[in-house]
């Protein structure tokens, strides 16, 4: 099951680098932010997003990224 301080850290830290992206297993997603981590875009979408998971409620943020653990997909 994953977290969301967690994903929360990782985006705000090593956003960047897509680090929340492999941790939330979108790995399509965190190979797009490997390859424009030059640019500095991804570390701020990555802040953006980790402020984005603190202000998730937890029941909304299982519900994105927890759902196949519950339904066995």
């Amino acid at each position: 099951m994953k977290s969301r301080s967690t994903a929360a850290l990782l985006a705000i830290f090593l956003g960047g680098f897509g680090a929340h992206k492999f941790y939330l297993d979108r790995p399509i997603q965190g190979i797009l932010y490997l390859l424009f981590c030059w640019t500095f875009i991804p570390a701020v979408i990555g802040v953006l997003e980790g402020l984005a998971y603190i202000g998730t409620s937890p029941k909304e943020f299982d519900r994105n990224f927890n759902q196949h653990k519950y339904y066995g997909q």
